[in-house]
C-alpha cells in the first residue's frame, strides 16, 4: 500500500502563494497518476489538479487555472501543488491521492493523505 502524507498547508493572506507537497511512501507512487482535492466546511469534496504518471499531462480545475501548478519530483518522491493569488473560496483542507487511472473524480483513487488546511484570509 501506498501511504500519503500531505504537508504545507498554513495561514496566508490573500493574494499569497503556498506550496503543498504530497510525500509518499513507496517508489511505486511514481506509476500512478496524481491529483490534489479539497473540502472546504459543510461543502462536498472537489477535485484541484491532477497530473499523469509521467507527468507530461496535467488537468486543472477552472476555479485554480492559471493559478495554481502540479508537478511530479520523482527524486524525492513527491508531487508539489504550487498556489499562487490565492483567494479565501481556496480555504479548504487539500488532500492528495493516487491510483492508477488519470481522473478528476475522487471515486476513481485509490490511496488518499491524511489532508493539510490552508487557510487564506481577506
Amino acid at each position: 500500500q501506498v501511504q500519503l502524507v500531505e504537508s504545507g498547508g498554513g495561514l496566508v493572506q490573500a493574494g499569497g502563494s503556498l506550496r503543498l507537497s504530497c510525500a509518499a511512501s513507496a517508489r511505486t507512487f511514481t506509476l500512478y497518476a496524481a491529483a490534489w482535492f479539497r473540502q472546504a466546511p459543510g461543502k462536498e469534496r472537489e477535485f484541484v489538479a491532477a497530473i499523469r504518471s509521467s507527468g507530461g499531462t496535467t488537468y486543472y480545475a477552472d476555479s485554480v487555472k492559471g493559478r495554481f501548478t502540479i508537478s511530479r519530483d520523482n527524486a524525492k518522491n513527491t508531487v508539489p501543488l504550487q498556489m499562487n493569488s490565492l483567494k479565501p473560496e481556496d480555504t479548504a483542507v487539500y488532500y492528495c491521492a493516487a491510483g492508477p487511472l488519470f481522473s478528476t473524480t475522487d471515486t476513481e483513487y485509490v490511496y488518499w493523505g491524511q489532508g493539510t488546511q490552508v487557510t487564506v484570509s481577506s
